[in-house]
């Protein structure tokens, strides 16, 4: 019996973008299959570029992408009917109230007038801006406006939401609230979502699965749990004689050493929390906490400038697709 073959909601083949004088992607190849995806990188390294390509907005200079298994290149239009996206920058028209508008975009994405009003108005609702949908857009607060961006990506149920920057300008109020509202249309609408963003603390908050890229340059892709595993040390801070309790671990041939109030002990097993106790309890040591180190976010972007840190985290393109 034939087995049908797995078609990757996202996947890209040594994707490449040239401006003159720039590249924006340099030979990207990954594969997404659903949940919530962050899309992370500072400023310019090659988000934008790689969302409109994804949407058929942008020719690849080389390589070539496929969304829901429709070449983007070659079937862009049919990609913009399933696919919703939110664009980082402003393009809304200050002098037509959000209803209007959602159904507008509804409209365009193929819905007839009577389903595009009621999907209108269902979407403003769902993003909190039911009571405020006739008012012309152009007095709308910063909050306002994302949340307008956000219905019309949504307002036609599309499988899969591309979100540029969904908080950029915001205040960290409006920040939470919509970190808030991505997650909620990500686990409970079941809706595939993938969120660009520079801040790594968003990411980490709401996504499940992270594509980091540098220079246009895949970095990695892999569940977030990996990005944030345990490390290879034990964690120990004291508020007094951080320097004694180093010593103390490596008499007894431990490899430790402070940093101000922590001791941090290098492990080749299981953590000796035991053995940390009874040194502690040994020098009377006022004991804050004692835990294994986890990696950070940040830890990743390290690596790139300096590949000797962080060698757990080094860059690795060939991860599983998120299922």
């Amino acid at each position: 019996m034939l087995h049908p073959v797995r078609v990757p909601l996202i996947a890209t083949d040594r994707l490449t973008k040239r401006y003159p004088g720039v590249t924006a992607l340099d030979g990207v190849t990954l594969a997404l299959d659903g949940g919530i995806v962050g899309l992370v990188g500072a400023n310019g390294a090659g988000k934008s570029t790689l969302l409109k390509v994804l949407l058929g907005l942008v020719r690849a200079t080389s390589g070539r992408a496929a969304v829901l298994g429709l070449d983007t290149a070659t079937h862009g239009s049919e990609v913009r009917q399933r696919v919703g996206y939110m664009p980082e920058h402003d393009c809304l028209p200050p002098d037509v109230g959000a209803a209007d508008f959602v159904t507008h975009m509804a409209r365009m994405s193929g819905l007839p007038a009577s389903a595009a009003r009621e999907r209108s108005a269902e979407t403003l609702r769902h993003v909190g801006l039911y009571e405020e949908r006739y008012r012309p857009i152009g007095g709308y607060s910063t909050g306002m406006r994302q949340r307008v961006k956000l219905a019309q990506a949504l307002v036609h149920d599309p499988s899969l939401l591309l979100l540029d920057e969904p908080t950029a300008g915001l205040d960290p109020a409006g920040r939470e609230e919509m970190l808030a509202l991505v997650h909620r249309i990500g686990s409970e609408f079941g809706i595939a979502i993938v969120m660009a963003s520079h801040l790594l603390g968003e990411v980490e908050r709401i996504c499940d699965h992270l594509v980091a890229i540098d220079a246009g340059r895949l970095i990695r892709s892999a569940p977030l749990t990996q990005f944030t595993a345990l490390t290879h040390v034990l964690t120990i801070e004291v508020e007094e004689g951080a320097d004694r309790l180093a010593e103390a671990l490596g008499r007894i041939g431990r490899t430790a050493h402070q940093e101000g109030r922590l001791v941090l002990v290098d492990l080749d097993g299981p953590p000796p929390y035991d053995l940390v106790r009874d040194l502690v309890v040994e020098l009377g040591l006022p004991l804050a906490r004692i835990e294994q180190g986890r990696h950070q976010l940040e830890d990743l972007f390290r690596t790139v400038e300096d590949p000797g840190l962080a060698p757990d985290l080094a860059p690795d393109v060939a991860q599983e697709a998120p299922r």
